[in-house]
């Protein structure tokens, strides 16, 4: 049986969201059980995959080393970090997050960084490693309003991204497969002006989790879409 680690992120509680998806959602994928994973999704029976969630504050300064303690304590083959964009009217899939952190609020330690680099003399920017097209085929399938998102704005959601994919490409020891999703508002019925209910979120994350895995085990270029 092979076993793939899942680190899945979302942060703590948003002043303005009642509900939180990027809370609910990695919550609900931990206590999916397996055979859910396989059957709804088509893995190999040889597979099994651990989801491990972890919420992380909104925060410049805390939310990489609490999310990386997660990822070293799971050993994680793929890590998924969310968020919520509240003008998004489905998941957005982010391609790219860039070296700069340029807050017009305080985070919870009451940090404002203003064109700051994340990463002194790093990269512009990376580039997602999840397997976009893959998650995009199986949304339309299944009827998950999506669309492709350039970055993950400039604020926590992004800072946290880049830490991660500036992480995953200086890794030797290990291919690590990392991504950013950030999910619409909660909203009782589908409303493609406002949002996706919770369990068209829940069943998105499967989605993206089922692809990823299936992406780490036969890894193609065709896989990923960029532009």
């Amino acid at each position: 049986m092979n076993q793939i680690n899942v680190v899945i992120s979302g942060f703590g509680p948003y002043e303005d969201l009642e509900i939180n998806p990027s809370h609910e959602v990695p919550l609900a994928l931990e206590h999916a059980k397996n055979g859910d994973l396989a059957s709804d999704f088509n893995l190999p029976e040889d597979v099994s995959v651990k989801i491990t969630s972890v919420m992380l504050p909104i925060s410049f300064a805390n939310a990489w080393p609490h999310l990386l303690e997660t990822i070293n304590a799971q050993d994680a083959d793929i890590v998924i970090a969310t968020g919520v964009k509240h003008a998004a009217r489905g998941v957005q899939l982010e391609r790219c997050a860039t070296n700069i952190m340029d807050a017009n609020k305080p985070d919870v330690d009451n940090h404002t960084p203003q064109s700051v680099q994340i990463v002194e003399n790093g990269p512009a920017a990376y580039w997602t490693r999840l397997p976009l097209r893959m998650i995009l085929n199986d949304f339309a399938h299944s009827g998950i309003a999506s669309t492709l998102s350039s970055d993950a704005g400039t604020y926590v959601c992004n800072s946290l991204f880049y830490r991660l994919l500036d992480w995953a490409s200086n890794n030797s020891k290990k291919r690590i497969i990392a991504g950013f999703v950030s999910f619409p508002p909660v909203v009782a019925l589908h409303d493609a002006r406002h949002g996706l209910p919770l369990d068209a979120q829940i069943k998105a994350g499967k989605s993206i989790i089922c692809e990823a895995v299936n992406y780490y085990m036969k890894p193609s270029s065709s896989g990923i879409l960029l532009k």
